[in-house]
């Protein structure tokens, strides 16, 4: 394990000293005043005593550490029946039980059904928006700051919301070599718009690109929040790492990919199956280990089930007692090995995320 990881002491302390200078008004690491008030967790959405709590950068928002991500995989129900949505509110609804204020959507049929899902609830949770297949990833989108509002509008509409949150346009992964510096800009100036307007609380992007994500924190301020992966496996490089970045410029990290598409199951991720309960454990101890970065905000694994749920907000109560045992440690290196050894074909980008 990396020795800049970071333990339940040391994310105590460390949490302490912000509050504290950020009352005193010290001075960020980006250069500019810290916010007088870097709010309460305690008054954050859907509190629970026994979830823990992270701010989101300078955007001032504190998420619970574990998130619900919008890639649910091995649900045994069709898409937009009675069965899924049902399956959607009560996930939904058991993740508000156990503190767990953040939701994640990045495509436009997640909007749809956890648009569906929150209703009567918007309040107790926060909303993380993509309207994906409207955005920077197609060229008939993302080429015009017109069309980038359109699409924004009508994800909003498609997912019965006022506003989102977070809107965090899905870049394509590779942001330098796949999308254009005009559709950079463009998306820019379309986060910028959406804050504006107060159609979206705060702004970002989704992005895999490391190199291009450290250089545009420090050059665009509407990215206040970065969705990227960390997985099992991931491990901060000893110099020169994105997270010197998130450090400087107060910038939110959401972690995405925390089991590998189900790689890290002995199952691959199906629920009920004879191993659930040594998966349960392996779930519980890689949300234990990713949640050890310092900069991590909140992790959003795809739950898909009430008890997977439970068993998530069990690792927050696990970590909150004790950090990992060497022994424990030793488990999670055995948990990255498997996943290496068994991602789908299309996850293995993801051997790029080992030194992050």
């Amino acid at each position: 394990m990396d020795s800049r990881e970071l333990n339940r002491r040391e994310f105590v302390r460390i949490t302490t000293t912000a509050a504290t200078a950020a009352a005193a008004g010290m001075a960020v690491a980006s250069g500019s005043a810290a916010p007088a008030d870097r709010g309460d967790p305690t008054k954050t959405r859907s509190y629970n005593e026994n979830m823990e709590y992270r701010r989101l950068g300078r955007t001032n928002l504190w998420l619970s550490a574990i998130g619900l991500g919008g890639h649910w995989k091995k649900i045994p129900y069709e898409y937009n029946t009675p069965e899924f949505k049902k399956n959607r509110r009560e996930v939904i609804a058991a993740c508000l039980d156990h503190g767990i204020n953040y939701v994640d959507a990045c495509w436009d049929h997640e909007v749809i059904a956890y648009g569906e899902a929150i209703k009567g609830r918007r309040d107790e949770i926060y909303f993380g928006y993509s309207f994906g297949a409207h955005e920077s990833r197609f060229p008939e989108w993302g080429g015009s700051l017109q069309k980038m509002k359109e699409g924004f509008e009508m994800g909003l509409k498609a997912g019965g919301l006022d506003y989102v949150d977070l809107w965090r346009i899905t870049m394509h992964e590779q942001t330098s070599r796949s999308n254009t510096e005009k559709e950079i800009e463009i998306a820019m100036e379309a986060l910028e718009w959406a804050k504006r307007t107060g159609k979206a609380r705060f702004t970002g992007v989704s992005s895999h690109d490391r190199n291009w994500i450290t250089e545009a924190v420090a050059k665009y301020p509407q990215l206040e929040v970065i969705v990227t992966p960390y997985t099992a496996g991931s491990k901060r490089a000893p110099q020169g790492s994105m997270f010197e970045a998130f450090e400087k410029y107060d910038v939110g990290f959401i972690g995405i990919k925390p089991f590998a598409s189900g790689a890290v199951f002995k199952s691959r991720g199906m629920p009920d199956s004879p191993t659930k309960e040594e998966d349960d454990r392996r779930a519980r101890l890689v949300l234990r280990y990713v949640l050890s970065c310092p900069q991590l905000t909140t992790a959003i694994p795809g739950l898909i089930t009430v008890d997977q749920v439970k068993n998530a907000a069990l690792a927050i109560i696990e970590r909150r007692k004790e950090d990992l045992s060497a022994s424990e440690q030793a488990e999670v290196q055995e948990i990255a090995d498997h996943m290496w050894k068994n991602l789908p074909h299309d996850y293995g980008w993801l051997r790029q995320w080992e030194w992050v």
